[in-house]
């Protein structure tokens, strides 16, 4: 299985401005000094070799949308607004002739705040007749949730109206759903309304889809059943939104987690790759390159024998199992 991101702010998305992009372009250029740039092949090496992230590229600017790949039908985690690039793509691989795809989309939904939704609506796929979509959660009033989305005065298109045919499954957490040729089981998250995390096994590996969830230090039974949930699990996508002192002070009660929290979480439960996700939308590439070094950094000190691979989620990036 391999994992692509769509989306991967958290709470609404986050524009570049021009002045972001005139700071990139300063830096680079700055560093490019430090070499001899004559053609075109050396300027493309320096950009991949001699930058770093932050001023190459961008975490991005979509909500929250994951991709499960490597199966017979499409399977994503939430429909924020990373959901209308997925589609988008979807289209223009139909249109370039690529044989053997799917019309069958599941979509596993956290929760129901506008971050997690707000994609739907503009998602191509689901316009067009033949289209299956299955939209899987947890909470008792998804279906009508979805409805209210879309109704006036709040979007001109109507669920019904749409070509597709959609269907809801309202999931029990703790129970186990075969799905796609994987088995998926969803535990309840502490966040204002509650939200859902998804565990997905297939040949023995294991995915673990955890955002929009507070893991409170002093909770212990809490901690004990996300070890249990996140065991052995090849890849975690962890809500790491604030810093340790905003989730415990300032942001309590907010429904979301650290990076610290999500460190020490993976490494009891002998997880092997910790993906932080949902990051902040008023953190710039810069700030978030700086969350991803301390991370590191965090975890050395916490278990300097642990061999977790850390990560900072962007929209675009890639994972392999």
């Amino acid at each position: 299985m391999h994992v692509y991101f769509w989306g991967t702010r958290g709470s609404l998305p986050a524009s570049i401005s021009s002045s972001m992009i005139e700071q990139k372009l300063f830096r680079a250029l700055r560093l490019s000094r430090q070499y001899v740039l004559e053609d075109d092949e050396a300027i493309k090496k320096f950009i991949h070799t001699g930058l770093p992230f932050d001023v190459r590229g961008t975490y991005g600017s979509n909500t929250s949308c994951v991709e499960i790949r490597g199966l017979e039908e499409y399977v994503l985690c939430d429909a924020g607004t990373g959901l209308r690039d997925f589609g988008q793509a979807c289209m223009q691989a139909k249109t370039a002739g690529q044989s053997g795809r799917s019309r069958v989309f599941h979509l596993f939904i956290s929760h129901l705040h506008w971050d997690h939704m707000q994609g739907f609506p503009f998602f191509t796929p689901a316009y067009i007749p033949g289209h299956e979509i299955h939209i899987h959660g947890c909470h008792k009033d998804l279906e009508q949730a979805f409805i209210g989305q879309q109704a006036a005065p709040f979007f001109p298109v109507p669920l019904e109206t749409m070509g597709a045919d959609i269907f809801f499954h309202v999931m029990k957490p703790g129970n186990a759903y075969p799905v796609a040729g994987m088995t998926v089981t969803g535990i309840r998250q502490n966040h204002p309304g509650d939200s859902y995390g998804y565990r997905f096994e297939k040949a023995g590996k294991a995915i673990v889809y955890s955002t929009d969830a507070e893991h409170k230090q002093a909770a212990e039974h809490s901690q004990y059943e996300f070890v249990r949930f996140f065991h052995q699990a090849d890849l975690l996508i962890f809500d790491a939104q604030y810093s340790l002192l905003d989730a415990m002070d300032t942001r309590e009660n907010w429904g979301h987690s650290s990076n610290l929290v999500g460190v020490e979480l993976a490494v009891r439960a002998g997880v092997r790759q910790l993906c932080l996700f949902h990051n902040e939308h008023v953190r710039d590439d810069a700030a978030l390159d700086r969350v991803l070094e301390d991370t590191r950094k965090y975890l050395k000190i916490f278990d300097s024998s642990s061999d977790l691979k850390v990560h900072m989620a962007y929209d675009g990036m890639a994972l392999t199992l």
